[in-house]
């Protein structure tokens, strides 16, 4: 078994949401993964991951997502309700019907559009879902993002970076924003030692980092507007949209959310219910949050602690 530790805020939501996502991605790749939260120093908590093999488990995540392809997984025959009428939107339709995975067992409702279907990304042969906010269970779906952002977009965004539009005799454009891949190759030995503290500037998230929200009221202006960067975590957001995949916290009324770190090393099958402060029996954290609203979209915020006798 390996086992290493990484630094955590746990009143950063999106950051505890990424440690199960941690957590799950090391049951995936080394196998046998277990994890829990340190916070016997109230100064430097960590969160500590153990799992199957002899190689850092946070290493094997990261460079998983660094190295991963992503498809849209879309159902035998998809086509939108409502046809594009203009002939960009017609190109742009037809080659995101190309790129699509088909799965003839389908993991959600029926999307109206592309923008809300289940991301694959795979590497080494290995590959796993991001589509919590489509699984059609009776579970809170947990999707902040709203409009013509695709998950596609933000995961793509999240793990390959962004780029401007390419100039005359150019493939690609300039880099715009970075992505895991970018920083894994940049910043390898910071990404591993301290994940969730390597930021980036993002123009478009899953908005699990409370690092990267913001209202125009709070701000006092709008960066989209102004085409402004708020520097997030791209781990955190991926990860965390990994670790909410099989788990939820829990919305006890609307748009104010619960979430629980727990001190002992749990398999990951009773990690997703200690999230939601479903396992009594041992030493629990526990924290509340609100969602806020930026346009139509949903923005995780800061939390407090609770206090429970």
């Amino acid at each position: 078994m390996a086992e290493a530790s990484i630094p955590v805020d746990l009143f950063n939501p999106g950051q505890v949401f990424a440690c199960l996502g941690f957590l799950e991605a090391a049951d995936v790749l080394c196998g046998n993964a277990e994890g829990g939260f340190d916070w016997s120093d109230n100064t430097d908590v960590k969160f500590c991951l153990r799992a199957g093999g002899d190689r850092n488990p946070f290493s094997e995540a990261l460079g998983f997502l660094a190295r991963a392809k992503m498809r849209v997984v879309a159902p035998t025959g998809w086509r939108p309700k409502k046809e594009p009428t203009k002939e960009n939107d017609k190109r742009k339709l037809e080659e995101e019907l190309r790129e699509q995975e088909k799965s003839e067992v389908f993991p959600s409702v029926y999307p109206d559009t592309s923008s809300a279907m289940p991301v694959q990304i795979s590497s080494n042969g290995k590959q796993i879902m991001l589509s919590h906010w489509a699984d059609c269970s009776c579970r809170n779906e947990f999707k902040l993002y709203t409009g013509y952002r695709s998950a596609l977009d933000i995961a793509t965004a999240m793990l390959k970076g962004t780029f401007e539009k390419p100039r005359k005799g150019q493939n690609i454009g300039a880099l715009k924003t970075k992505g895991i891949a970018q920083l894994w190759r940049e910043q390898k030995g910071d990404l591993i030692e301290r994940p969730f503290d390597v930021l980036a500037p993002m123009g478009g998230s899953f908005n699990f980092d409370p690092r990267g929200a913001w209202t125009a009221l709070d701000a006092g202006y709008s960066p989209n507007k102004h085409k402004h960067q708020v520097a997030a975590s791209p781990v955190v957001e991926i990860l965390a949209a990994w670790g909410l995949e099989n788990a939820r916290p829990d919305e006890y009324q609307n748009r104010k959310v619960r979430y629980s770190a727990w001190e002992v090393f749990l398999p990951t099958m009773l990690a997703r219910a200690a999230l939601f402060g479903g396992v009594a029996a041992i030493p629990m954290q526990h924290f509340h949050f609100e969602l806020h609203l930026s346009g139509k979209n949903k923005i995780v915020t800061f939390a407090e602690q609770e206090t429970r006798l």
